[in-house]
């Protein structure tokens, strides 16, 4: 169990920083950067299982008899092609996933570069008394 106790008069304020529009501007921008940031980490971490998928295939087609159809998911739907033209359109998917996550992990690099010139502002003005941690 807890033990609580009454703030002296001088450790109450002793945290408490006035909080300017600024200040509550740069509280916002840092929220939602953590928002956008804990979304591209998990669009992230779904693209890099589709891309694991994708190079299970590619060793998969390796394998494949080139004279047999392959079949080959488009969308929700999986579909009869020759070998030779599952292998482009897999080369094609490959390229963009790669395209897609390096544009998420730049955009979540950017969020956090943010977010951490914000923190130092935030922390510098309000030390003990605002919490920018997980």
């Amino acid at each position: 169990m807890s033990s609580m106790r009454m703030l002296a008069q001088e450790e109450e304020n002793d945290d408490a920083a006035e909080v300017t529009w600024e200040d509550q501007q740069r509280i916002n921008t840092f929220s939602k950067l953590n928002t956008r940031m804990r979304n591209h980490e998990g669009k992230l971490e779904e693209l890099k299982q589709e891309k694991e998928a994708l190079d299970d295939l590619a060793i998969e087609l390796e394998l494949a008899d080139e004279d047999e159809p392959v079949l080959y998911k488009v969308g929700e739907t999986f579909i009869h092609m020759p070998l030779p033209r599952a292998l482009k359109r897999l080369e094609k998917d490959q390229s963009e996933l790669e395209g897609k996550i390096s544009s998420l992990s730049s955009s979540s690099g950017e969020c956090e570069s943010k977010m951490k010139e914000l923190k130092v502002a935030l922390y510098a003005k309000f030390g003990r008394a605002i919490n920018l941690d997980d």
